[in-house]
């Protein structure tokens, strides 16, 4: 009796579902003996589902026994879900490895597929794998289209080359069959600001007015982040003003680096007549919205204001992070106010959010500054408990008020665990201290639009 095709398509999903490939991979050589060819959309399934567990030669082998013996072949749409899963895997270089292997089995790509290709090389910053598909394209049949120049320029400016992702602007510019959308000027925009080359930016930003391109919320975004954190809030203020007029409805990210960008200049009372315009249009904050505001009335000295923003987290059903609260838990250590700072640490793990290395680190630190020793070892201890290696930092303060108060013994033990556990250098920790606890926004990336 020969099964029927609906039987085999139906067995073959549920044992890959199911996770028992061996058993899937049997099912298929049955089908085939029966004479059935899935058609591409089981194909996909397959091909992708075997990727998926790590069994890429199973699908090589699926994909090569179709090709051959179907009259229709197989659709784009095969290859990229395959490489799409790959991509996802931080297997980048293995799909374009196997995209030129296909390529020499007479492979015929569409230019969507390449650009999935090149999206993953960008994005694990390999731009010169991306630029040399950019130049084969042709020879495979294919023709660049905007979304290729825009992966590429994304690619560049993510890794602050932003005078080539010029470059290839220009080249847009002139070519005849299409010109620059929005996402291309924003996303140079944004490379300009992310290094803080406002001039550049605004010049881009002019010129892309006269092009007639109109600007969107993401473009006046990365002005305003830009300006902000130069302290330059009269041009962000300039800027967000052009935003209205020009209907572009303000964000989260908007009101976010506005406020940031109070904060750094020490105008508290403007930053939160910014917080209060956003909630009054109903804009939801985000993450580092609280961020955001927590470092900055930290650094202002506003440490109450900062604990009641904390209490908005549960609120607003904000999943907490330990760098929200590690400015407010340092500002009160460093105002010799421990034992409230051992609150918001209890706190903290009530909202499921677990301490971190550095919250564990200005524990101690303010434990110590504080000569309360026990309560210090105690931190100390819990730390290594849960699998936070202690640096040089921790280790140095603790070990020397351990040794000013007469307990050698736990002196010693401390430098101990020091050489056993050493994972970075007192100055990488300080790195992390200062780009954990400062009042900042992350850079507004323009994300490509590359279906698939």
């Amino acid at each position: 009796m020969n099964h029927s095709y609906l039987t085999y398509n139906l067995i073959l999903r549920s044992l890959c579902r199911s996770n028992l490939h061996s058993a899937a991979k049997l099912v298929y050589d049955w089908m085939r003996c029966d004479g059935q060819i899935p058609d591409n959309w089981l194909l996909g399934f397959l091909v992708s589902s075997y990727a998926v567990v790590g069994r890429l030669d199973v699908s090589k082998e699926l994909l090569a026994d179709v090709q051959c013996h179907s009259n229709v072949g197989v659709n784009a749409a095969v290859y990229n879900d395959l490489f799409n899963v790959l991509i996802r895997q931080n297997k980048v270089l293995d799909a374009v490895f196997m995209f030129r292997e296909l390529i020499r089995l007479q492979y015929k790509p569409v230019t969507f597929t390449v650009n999935i290709l090149m999206r993953g090389l960008c994005r694990a910053r390999e731009i010169s794998e991306a630029f040399k598909l950019l130049e084969e394209l042709r020879s495979f049949g294919c023709f660049p289209d905007l979304i290729t120049y825009n992966t590429l320029i994304h690619g560049l400016c993510r890794i602050s080359e932003v005078d080539r992702a010029r470059s290839l602007l220009r080249e847009v510019c002139l070519n005849g069959e299409f010109g620059p959308d929005v996402v291309t000027y924003t996303t140079i925009i944004w490379g300009y600001c992310k290094l803080s080359m406002m001039e550049e930016g605004t010049l881009l930003f002019d010129e892309m007015f006269r092009s007639g391109t109109v600007p969107n919320t993401f473009t006046f975004n990365a002005l305003i982040d830009g300006f902000g954190k130069l302290g330059d809030m009269a041009s962000a203020l300039a800027m967000y003003e052009k935003m209205l007029v020009n209907g572009c409805p303000p964000d989260v990210a908007t009101f976010t680096s506005l406020m940031n960008g109070y904060f750094r200049v020490g105008k508290v009372h403007q930053a939160m007549d910014m917080w209060h315009t956003m909630n009054n249009k109903n804009i939801c904050a985000s993450l580092y919205t609280y961020s955001v505001l927590v470092s900055g009335l930290c650094n202002n000295n506003r440490l109450h204001e900062a604990r009641d923003i904390l209490g908005l987290l549960n609120e607003n059903y904000i999943v907490p992070q330990p760098f929200i609260y590690n400015p407010v838990i340092d500002g009160y250590c460093k105002s010799g106010n421990v034992d409230e700072a051992n609150k918001i640490v209890a706190e903290m793990e009530m909202n499921r959010c677990k301490p971190d290395k550095l919250t564990y680190t200005i524990l101690i630190i303010g434990h110590c500054m504080k000569g309360r020793m026990p309560e210090a070892i105690s931190i100390f201890n819990k730390m290594l408990a849960v699998g936070c290696a202690p640096d040089e930092i921790t280790v140095n303060n603790l070990r020397s008020c351990l040794l000013k108060v007469g307990m050698p013994g736990e002196a010693a033990r401390v430098k101990e665990v020091l050489s056993q556990n050493l994972p970075c250098s007192t100055s990488s920790l300080k790195k992390s201290y200062h780009e954990s606890t400062r009042a900042d926004v992350p850079v507004i990336e323009v994300l490509v639009q590359t279906s698939g």
